[in-house]
């Protein structure tokens, strides 16, 4: 039994299944923390294992990975992946929750503690990291899954492939094709690092407290960028197109290409009809666009 800081049981007096946290686990370690999950930080922890199992078989990492795990919570997925062999950074912005982590690890999985590093701090803000990660596996909430997901791959081109868990209408949107009733900016700017698709569904008992939306998978896999244009370049026409998303390009873009008339000519060149919408083109079209405006 491990002490936390108020003085309480924090650690491991609650067996977990096969080495992860189950309800009773997760619910006295928070007890023992004093925590009282926040909207605000989107605190609903994952406490099945078996959906932990699930989750770590379909992220494919392995003793090679390391692994960026964007806001570990109590630690459940924690020890999922390091079950697995990898090495974890672990990204926390709650900070009593970051200060808990190494003491759960070591309660749990002992074995594994060399392997984990912990960071107080928050995902949006991180510009470096003591080591390049390879993959990124993340429980994200809602309101920030997005900006988190783009932010990282833009800033650590290491991370090749992982899997988030978020809202399922955000899982929808980031793999979402073009034609697609849920296709949007989420889904070209992914598509502009990676190849996105759904992964499966996740219920929302299998979290504390329940969620009141659905959540889901979205896994990934980095493919090189398009080089014909630079990104910021090729985001400010995608932001264009579907800052008016029933309007066609022609009018669309007339902002950004500086008068319909040049918005015209530039999709005419690329081979697009100026009458059609932004929501009909891939991350591919959009940088062939944006490639042929004269700065």
């Amino acid at each position: 039994m491990v002490t936390g800081r108020q003085g309480g049981p924090v650690l491991r007096t609650v067996p977990g299944m096969g080495g992860f946290l189950g309800p009773a686990a997760i619910r006295e370690i928070a007890a023992a923390l004093d925590l009282r999950p926040t909207k605000a930080l989107g605190q609903n922890f994952l406490h099945d294992p078996n959906t932990i199992r699930k989750i770590v078989r379909i992220a494919a990492v392995g003793s090679d990975d390391v692994v960026l795990e964007v806001g570990p919570g109590l630690g459940s997925l924690t020890l999922g992946l390091l079950d697995l062999g990898a090495h974890v950074i672990a990204v926390e912005v709650d900070a009593r929750l970051a200060q808990a982590l190494p003491e759960t690890v070591a309660s749990w999985a002992p074995d594994a503690k060399h392997r984990l590093l912990v960071l107080t701090a928050d995902a949006l803000q991180l510009t470096s990291l003591p080591e390049a990660p390879t993959a990124l596996v993340a429980n994200l909430p809602y309101n920030i899954s997005v900006p988190v997901l783009l932010t990282l791959l833009e800033r650590f081109p290491t991370v090749e492939h992982g899997l988030i868990l978020v809202q399922a209408e955000v899982a929808e949107r980031l793999a979402a094709q073009p034609g697609s009733p849920a296709y949007g900016v989420p889904s070209v700017k992914a598509a502009w690092y990676a190849e996105v698709r759904r992964a499966g569904p996740i219920s929302r008992q299998v979290f504390w407290p329940v969620p009141r939306v659905d959540s889901g998978l979205v896994s990934f896999r980095r493919r090189p960028s398009p080089e014909s244009a630079p990104r910021e370049q090729v985001f400010a026409v995608i932001d264009a197109a579907f800052a008016s998303r029933r309007k066609g390009l022609r009018a669309a873009l007339s902002g950004w290409a500086g008068s319909a008339g040049a918005a015209e000519a530039i999709l005419r060149a690329a081979d697009i009809d100026p009458l059609t919408r932004g929501e009909q083109l891939g991350v591919e079209d959009f940088t062939r666009i944006a490639s042929l405006r004269t700065p």
